[in-house]
């Protein structure tokens, strides 16, 4: 048996649920973007001429996800909006014969009912926001996505996570490596069996300093996680911040649910810094056709000034 597989009994049914569901938490001020923020949603900022939101949305419905929440805050309606039908525009494509831009326009819309919000009014922590989301979550697994992280790979990254949560029966997070002595920035795995693609967790540390670190594998804004998580959410418990993590109440979960890192194939960006925001760009940008030597071009003149 290999790791991350699970023995049947044969005729049994298998106990895995669907996944069907998605919490993105959207209510964050974005402060390392101001001023471009001030009146609109870090989420709305474009990757080329897609919002971050977009990306994230997209990349869930191709793993199988068909229910979404938003955990948003003040300021953060034209999120909603952005998925929403536009009669006037779309009216005013069709008058002027943009039949290709109505069927894209069409394309990412969403079905009736597909999308809720709900609303996290204090800035209490990420494990505060997948809180928020309790009632939609309900007693099924749901994914979580981040959409300051973008990750640009063949495989789009949640649906390498459903796999592996079909594969394991159960929470499964995307996990990169980093320099061993950067493990003070991140939140590191301890490790147990690890075939080089699935690891099994066996413990999560907060920021270790690098000689303390049990590994330099770090989770990055993609999980998926069972039900369970939001009745360790809803003790409240504080930890880094003053905030309630959850990275601590997915700690809980460890031994009582089966629990893997994955090596997720693909690049990550890191939107919610303006570096990494910039780089996603170019990087993008230099995966489409209509844009790809256009952009060599410029580039090139730059380095060449440098």
């Amino acid at each position: 048996m290999t790791l991350g597989s699970r023995t049947r009994i044969q005729g049994e049914p298998s106990v895995t649920k669907p996944l069907r569901k998605a919490v993105l938490p959207v209510a964050g001020l974005g402060t390392r973007f101001l001023p471009a923020t001030k009146a609109m949603a870090k989420e709305m900022l474009p990757v080329v001429d897609k919002p971050l939101i977009q990306y994230a949305v997209e990349e869930a419905r191709a793993a199988g996800i068909e229910q979404f929440c938003l955990v948003t805050g003040r300021g953060k309606t034209a999120i909603v909006e952005h998925f929403d039908i536009a009669f006037e525009l779309e009216a005013t494509l069709r008058q002027r014969g943009k039949e290709a831009d109505l069927r894209n326009l069409r394309s990412w819309q969403m079905e009736p009912g597909a999308m809720v919000t709900v609303r996290q009014q204090e800035p209490l922590g990420l494990g505060h926001a997948i809180w928020c989301a309790r009632a939609f979550v309900g007693d099924d697994p749901f994914a979580i996505l981040l959409p300051d992280d973008l990750v640009l790979s063949q495989t789009p990254c949640t649906m390498q996570l459903a796999n592996a949560y079909y594969e394991t029966g159960g929470c499964v997070v995307a996990v990169t490596e980093v320099p061993r002595d950067q493990t003070n920035r991140y939140g590191i795995l301890d490790i147990g069996a690890d075939d080089g693609r699935l690891a099994e967790v066996r413990g999560l540390v907060e920021k270790p300093a690098p000689e303390d670190a049990p590994s330099n594998l770090s989770i990055i804004g993609r999980y998926v996680l069972m039900p369970q998580v939001i009745q360790h959410l809803s003790r409240m418990e504080r930890g880094a911040g003053n905030e309630v993590q959850l990275t601590d109440a997915m700690a809980k979960m460890i031994g009582t649910v089966p629990f893997h890192g994955l090596r997720y194939e693909g690049r990550r960006f890191d939107c919610g810094d303006k570096i990494g925001f910039l780089e996603a760009q170019i990087a993008f940008a230099l995966k489409r056709p209509d844009m790809a030597e256009a952009v060599k071009g410029f580039l090139k003149n730059y380095c060449a000034e440098l």
